[in-house]
């Protein structure tokens, strides 16, 4: 690429006679108000008008000598910049944004670079020498074609190093500088230089660390606002507004090029033996990442094209800076994944946990890169690797769980933040830890071991320290090599690496939950199981009664019906055959007791239905087509349901003896209830009144329903009679 930085014509100056004895009183560096300086550096010119109307109101440098000019002020902006050029500059403004407007060949014939912005209520339009021979049109595609070449280099980098290499190289290039700096800001604010390309008789600051102080925060701020900064000559005569500015408000210069420099950061370059800088804002996710530093021994220009092309480099330096960081965090991703799903999967496969976890601290160890790692729980305590005492680390473990929660506790500095650490700091400077668990938790612990390295600073970053807070700030004076031993420092904890830990903390509770109600199944089955077995018992024992039972009982019926063949007495051979038939309704009973799929309870409607079924069947098949139900479902308890099956029973039986003589005829039954009462209707459509008899069978009907605490009904069904019993679900307390 063709070099557009060049030497420029000067305006004439002097040297700054004070700049040998300067003191500038501030409370503090940050505190400098550096954006509003209320002045201009000389190589250029402002015109500051009001944005209604465009009334230049004040001015900045040889505005009379270098525009041939005189009486500018309450000029509209066009009868100093022309009509076309004013045009341009308020189109940009109509816009909403500011930048180049074009160039201005002056009566003199200097011609100038022309960029505007807004400030307030204020344009401020900037002018400053452009290249003494533009740049031709058919080269402005050389130009492009270069820009992506360069980029096309960057992106072929295979490391950060490299991109920095190749960026250093390029920058210097293409402005012309005696020294190009690629310059990182580290975590803690200080600086580091990745990169240089120097002249060849240069000493080298490559590898050199600057302390924070050297780029105050407000400095930094505004590299992220104004992303190129200019110094041609670092002892030039601050020009400043004409007429003084008597706003209550000063005139914010942010966006400037031209602003003028703090004093300070002009005797900090002499100090470094520099006598012009530029530089070029890295920001990467709109944060200062770095700088393009630029030094020259020499008053050196680097015009407003020139600059243009360093913020298309920074900004294509910017976007490989990211791709590849987020490349290695991508890889280094893709690595712990692998591990912690490894050990999840051996875990998931041990009867405990816990145990398992102990099996794989070596696993575990090399998933985070740490040179120990130990296991707290309960005051147990299992090591492996490099690792604190015992006392140590149980010590340490009650620090950290009053810190740790439901995210990773990470620190490459961990007796800065556990002063105890102190005695063990070259075995542990780095901690990564982790809580398992709320009721008793454990701790996982990862040890890195102390890197001690020795930084380079670019003079003694301690040197004059004053604890003062309100002090006379001067600039260092010296930037030569100084060595310092860092101590007590690991390295660091990525943030991929603490995510993992995260990730793996809340697996390792899913792992322990799985197991736990894993457990609580397996106990639940053998609770099952032997509840089933139980049951089996029951049933079994149950059968075994039911079948002697029933064996007993038909053993009674036949004796009964054998008696009865034999006696020639009618009335023993109807009483005994009556006895023989309730002798069958309780084996009825029994028998669907039984059968039915609960031990404690009956469904009532289900067993009246089969109950009076069998019975038709056993006093004969034209019964059947003689009875009508009406069941609605209740629920008895199974002694309940003895007693109203006997009672059931007993009064068909009467049905069929006193109503019918033994004939067939209508029977209908209606079962009906709620939570508290049921109700079972018997009528028939025969003849004669059985209720004043006072027999056995009613007496064992009066014993029936007294047990069931109930009541006994009869009333004309016209013909026939309806026996009505009324008696509680549960029992005589809850009957009301």
């Amino acid at each position: 690429m063709p070099s557009v930085a060049m030497a420029m014509k000067w305006p004439s100056q002097g040297a700054d006679p004070g700049m040998t004895n300067l003191e500038v009183e501030l409370t503090l560096c940050d505190r400098e108000p550096i954006h509003v300086p209320g002045s201009i550096q000389p190589h250029g010119m402002m015109l500051v008008a009001e944005l209604d109307g465009l009334i230049v109101r004040h001015v900045a440098g040889d505005v009379e000598q270098r525009l041939g000019v005189t009486g500018w002020a309450g000029q509209a902006l066009a009868a100093l910049l022309g009509e076309a050029l004013a045009g341009r500059v308020a189109a940009l403004l109509g816009q909403n944004s500011g930048g180049f407007a074009g160039q201005l060949e002056t009566s003199g014939g200097e011609l100038l670079d022309v960029s505007a912005y807004s400030s307030g209520p204020y344009l401020i339009v900037e002018l400053e020498p452009a290249s003494e021979v533009p740049l031709p049109a058919s080269l402005a595609s050389l130009v492009l074609e270069e820009l992506e070449t360069a980029a096309s280099d960057f992106e072929q980098a295979p490391t950060l190093e490299a991109l920095c290499d190749r960026a250093a190289v390029e920058f210097r290039r293409v402005t012309g500088f005696d020294r190009v700096m690629v310059y990182h800001f580290l975590d803690d604010e200080a600086g580091r230089v990745l990169a240089e390309a120097r002249r060849d008789d240069l000493h080298s600051f490559a590898n050199h660390h600057f302390p924070a102080s050297d780029i105050p925060r407000q400095a930094r701020a505004l590299y992220v606002r104004n992303r190129t900064r200019v110094i041609p000559d670092i002892f030039y005569q601050p020009a400043p507004l004409r007429p003084e500015w008597t706003a209550p408000e000063p005139l914010d210069m942010s966006d400037s090029s031209l602003r003028s420099v703090s004093p300070i950061h002009l005797r900090y370059l002499g100090n470094m033996g520099v006598r012009s800088s530029a530089s070029v804002s890295i920001v990467k996710n709109g944060a200062l990442w770095g700088l393009i530093a630029c030094h020259n021994e020499t008053p050196w220009m680097m015009t407003f094209d020139v600059r243009v092309t360093c913020r298309a480099l920074a900004g294509a330096m910017a976007r490989q800076i990211k791709a590849k960081a987020e490349a290695a965090g991508y890889r280094q991703r893709i690595e712990l994944r692998a591990f912690e799903d490894d050990i999840i999967r051996k875990l998931s496969g041990t009867s405990s946990p816990i145990a398992g976890l102990l099996d794989e601290l070596d696993e575990l160890g090399r998933m985070f890169g740490a040179d120990g790692v130990a296991v707290v729980q309960a005051g147990e305590l299992v090591t492996y690797g490099a690792c604190p005492t015992g006392d140590q680390v149980h010590d340490l473990a009650g620090w950290v769980l009053a810190r740790t929660g439901e995210t990773a506790y990470s620190t490459d500095r961990l007796a800065e933040a556990y002063p105890a650490a102190e005695q063990f700091r070259e075995r542990s400077s780095g901690l990564l830890a982790l809580s398992v668990g709320v009721e008793t938790p454990w701790l996982l612990l990862w040890f890195r071991a102390e890197q001690a390295e020795t930084v380079n600073w670019a003079g003694n970053p301690h040197k004059n320290a004053n604890p003062d807070p309100i002090a006379v700030l001067t600039p260092r004076a010296s930037f030569g090599v100084w060595r310092e031993a860092v101590r007590g420092r690991a390295r660091g904890w990525t943030v991929p690496e603490t995510e993992a830990a995260d990730r793996l903390r809340n697996a390792l509770l899913d792992v322990r939950q799985t197991r736990h109600v894993h457990e609580l199944n397996q106990r639940l089955t053998e609770t099952l199981r032997d509840k089933d077995m139980l049951l089996a018992q029951k049933e079994f024992l149950i059968g075994e009664v039911n079948h002697r039972v029933q064996n007993s009982l038909q053993l009674v019926s036949s004796f009964l019906a054998l008696q009865a063949r034999r006696s020639d007495s009618p009335e023993l051979h109807d009483a005994l055959e009556e006895a023989r038939r309730r002798l069958s309704a309780v084996g009825l009973v029994h028998r669907h007791l039984y059968r039915s799929d609960q031990i404690r309870t009956i469904e009532a409607a289900r067993y009246v239905e089969e109950l009076c079924a069998d019975a038709m069947s056993s006093m004969g098949s034209d019964w059947l087509k003689f009875l009508s139900l009406d069941l609605m479902s209740v629920t008895l308890s199974a002694d309940r349901a003895i007693t109203l099956g006997l009672i059931v029973a007993e009064l068909i039986t009467n049905i069929n003896k006193h109503a019918y003589s033994g004939e067939a005829g209508p029977i209908e039954i209606r079962l009906t209830g709620g939570a508290v009462v049921f109700c079972v209707v018997v009528a028939d459509k025969g003849r004669g009144n059985a209720a004043s008899r006072m027999g056995f069978g009613t007496r064992m009907m009066n014993a029936l329903v007294e047990q069931l605490g109930g009541d006994l009904a009869y009333e004309n069904n016209n013909p026939g009679l309806r026996a009505v019993l009324t008696a509680p679900v549960t029992g005589p307390k809850q009957f009301t």
